[in-house]
């Protein structure tokens, strides 16, 4: 590992501050590189205090001057208020019903820039942009006019933005203090392509437009008129405006954020296109400063699941591998609980921050397809806690309301509920930390299961919703509530099934030995005598390491 400068490891500690509390990944698919011709982007909401739940808005009416109240998403404090659009559309979590979704992760960037005058955080952005925009290209433009006229509240952040046609990525950051608008640019991901971003600004150079055309097709960036020149008044960049790098001026990368954000990308491409990912494997390591491009091809067309299965990374059969050392314990588990950095004999270390993560709120996969009506094309693959054992359930982007199981309200952080799908998947994880190599085996089998069960569903759904809402939209829509309500309450309670099941079958360290889900008895009737599976070989070695001969067996001296 490179020894970081003074500079270097002072802009590291600073960038940390935002880490524990906004530590998120995206994947996005464009319609030609993926199995289906869906587009698709990913998110994960990796706040240590966020509760997983799905939000939900009704389309509405309202009348001229009416003011909407703006809460931080992460906090709930008390903004401001904005005025209200006159029509809004329904929005199922990130999704709407026009099959526009739009996700983040935090890069943080430079501190000074942020505006704590602003009257809209990132979240409220999200979410009112969503219930604003029929297409992509105009949630962009409903959200860069938004904090120009009222202020961003936030740091810097990466935005997924998406539609059935086009997928996108916007990265903005406030311009300081009393200032309103904000430094932005985006630009869409080619389509045949792939890009992804966790933390970490990835734009760097782009090609400047003379105004922003929102309505051309043709227009594949935008930008903020002054993202250049404020630069460069700043001192951020000098040089030539042909060599303007968004992301070196505004959110320059250092060895945390390539080690804890850039990494994840990698890991994403590299399961996605390992061949030219070689080539950035020392970048990922932080031994490197050849960044990866902000899109590549993809060997391969992704599917939704191939995208469900990404999220659920912890950088398996790399060099990054989180099963492959100490810290895994006995059960290799990939797992490390927090602080991030941690100090031994006056030197810093880290723990790799991996896409899967233990404090992960909810996640999802957006699936969106334009050769079907908005209302039926959009699925929100939907699941909560911990992405690698959770699952993926379908919420259709016309539905007319959420699941219960899923629904705010249901339980919070601090209180426990049983009918919440968050706390059942969160009940199974937790015990699935203790014996990791185990007990994921166990949830891997179901969560294939039901994740096939609800892909093949769909398929049909999709049809027989297709041929009712040719005759009666209102209808259609019911009849897709019903269904993705109905299948999130069968996986909650298999869910809760299968977490009795793991208690039952590794109670206080032991082994029960089950078939099919039915655990042996003797010819008595009675529990079939526990297994002992013991630790491995590797881990005992590194037991008798420690211990010396404290624990080896000897005979007793001779009395005298």
């Amino acid at each position: 590992m490179k020894k970081l400068t003074a500079l270097a490891s002072a802009f590291m500690i600073t960038w940390l501050n935002f880490l524990p509390v906004e530590a998120c990944t995206n994947i996005l698919i464009t319609k030609n590189a993926s199995v289906d011709g869906s587009t698709m982007i990913s998110y994960a909401a990796d706040s240590h205090d966020l509760y997983g739940e799905l939000y939900f808005w009704p389309a509405a009416t309202y009348d001229d001057g009416a003011l909407l109240d703006v809460h931080e998403w992460d906090t709930g404090k008390y903004l401001g208020q904005i005025a209200q659009a006159k029509q809004t559309y329904s929005v199922i979590g990130n999704m709407n019903e026009h099959q526009v979704t739009i996700g983040e992760t935090t890069f943080g960037g430079r501190e000074e820039l942020q505006n704590p005058e602003g009257l809209i955080d990132y979240g409220s952005l999200i979410y009112i942009a969503l219930q604003r925009s029929r297409t992509a290209r105009e949630a962009i433009k409903i959200m860069t006019s938004l904090v120009e006229e009222y202020g961003y509240y936030s740091s810097g952040e990466s935005f997924s933005i998406a539609d059935a046609n086009e997928v996108w990525i916007m990265e903005l950051i406030g311009k300081g203090k009393g200032i309103k608008g904000a430094n932005w640019v985006a630009i869409q991901i080619p389509d045949g392509y792939v890009s992804a971003h966790a933390n970490q600004a990835r734009i760097t150079t782009f090609e400047f437009q003379k105004e922003n055309r929102f309505n051309d097709p043709a227009a594949k960036v935008f930008h903020s008129k002054d993202v250049y020149e404020f630069a460069k008044e700043k001192g951020y960049f000098e040089g030539k405006k042909k060599d303007f790098s968004f992301s070196d001026a505004y959110a320059p990368i250092d060895f945390g954020a390539v080690r804890f954000c850039e990494a994840r990308v990698w890991s994403a491409f590299n399961i996605m296109n390992p061949e030219e990912m070689g080539d950035y494997v020392e970048y990922a390591q932080g031994n490197s400063t050849n960044r990866m491009p902000l899109f590549i091809k993809p060997n391969r067309k992704v599917s939704h699941r191939d995208v469900m299965n990404i999220m659920r990374d912890h950088y398996e059969d790399t060099p990054l591998d989180m099963t492959k050392d100490a810290g895994a314990g006995p059960y290799g588990i990939p797992y490390r609980f927090r602080p991030l950095t941690w100090k031994v004999d006056d030197e810093t270390y880290f723990n790799e921050r991996a896409i899967a993560t233990q404090q992960t709120g909810f996640s999802f996969v957006a699936q969106m397809r334009n050769w079907l009506p908005s209302h039926i094309g959009g699925i929100f693959w939907f699941g909560v806690d911990d992405a690698a054992s959770t699952v993926y359930m379908p919420m259709y982007a016309g539905m007319l309301n959420v699941p219960h199981c899923v629904s705010q309200g249901n339980g919070d952080l601090l209180t426990f509920s049983w009918d919440a799908s968050f706390w059942v998947f969160t009940w199974v994880s937790n015990q699935a930390y203790s014996r990791y190599n185990f007990m994921i085996e166990d949830i891997k089998k179901v969560q294939k299961e039901l994740e096939d069960n609800l892909t093949a569903y769909t398929v049909a759904i999709d049809q027989s919703a297709k041929a009712l809402y040719d005759q009666n939209p209102d209808l259609a829509r019911q009849f897709l509530t019903d269904f993705s309500c109905n299948q999130a309450e069968i996986v909650t309670d298999r869910w809760r099934s299968l977490g009795e099941f793991l208690l039952v079958k590794y109670n206080d360290g032991n082994l029960h030995e089950e078939e099919n889900g039915v655990f042996k008895r003797n010819e008595h009737g009675n529990p079939a005598h526990a297994k002992f599976p013991g630790y491995s070989e590797d881990f005992y070695r590194s037991v008798v390491k420690d211990a010396g001969d404290k624990l080896k067996m000897r005979e007793l001296p001779k009395s005298k």
